[in-house]
C-alpha cells in the first residue's frame, strides 16, 4: 500500500462552501498555482466532474494528468486517482472535510510516483510542498 503524505488546515468557512469549491475543478486555476488548466470529460448526476485532464506545474513536476474523481462520501471527502499521465505513474489523493458551523478542517492526503528514479526523500518533500501550497491557497480563497 502506498504511503501518503498529508497535512491539515483550519478554514473559517462552512463545510458546504469548502466542499463546493473543491468540487469545482474548472475554477482551480483561479486560486491554485499548481493547476494551470482543467478539461472535464465526464460528470456525475449532480454535475460534479468524475473525469478530468489537469495540467499540473508543481515545483519541478510538470505533467498532464487524467484523473478520476470519487464523491461517494461527499461533502466529507473528495478523492482522486490517476487514469493516465505523461510523467506520473501514480497520483492518488483525497480531501477530507469536517467541521462545525463556520469552521472547517481540511486534510489533504497525496501520493505521487513518477516514471524516473527519484529519491524517496525528494518525492515526499515535493508531495508536502504541493499539499502545503494547496491548503494555504484554499484557505486564502475562502477567507476573503
Amino acid at each position: 500500500m502506498a504511503e501518503f503524505s498529508s497535512n491539515s488546515i483550519s478554514i473559517e468557512a462552512p463545510v458546504d462552501e469548502v466542499a463546493a469549491l473543491l468540487a469545482d475543478l474548472e475554477n482551480f486555476p483561479t486560486w491554485s498555482s499548481a493547476i494551470k488548466s482543467v478539461e472535464v470529460h465526464d460528470r456525475d448526476g449532480s454535475g460534479r466532474p468524475t473525469s478530468a485532464t489537469v495540467k499540473i506545474e508543481a515545483g519541478v513536476l510538470k505533467d498532464r494528468a487524467k484523473l478520476s474523481y470519487d464523491y461517494s462520501n461527499f461533502p466529507k471527502e473528495i478523492s482522486f486517482s490517476l487514469e493516465e499521465a505523461d510523467l506520473m505513474t501514480e497520483m492518488t489523493g483525497s480531501y477530507e472535510i469536517s467541521g462545525d458551523g463556520d469552521e472547517t478542517e481540511v486534510t489533504y492526503r497525496l501520493h505521487v510516483e513518477v516514471s524516473m528514479p527519484v529519491p524517496e526523500i525528494m518525492r515526499k518533500k515535493a508531495e508536502m510542498a504541493t499539499i502545503d501550497a494547496a491548503l494555504s491557497q484554499l484557505k486564502k480563497k475562502l477567507e476573503v
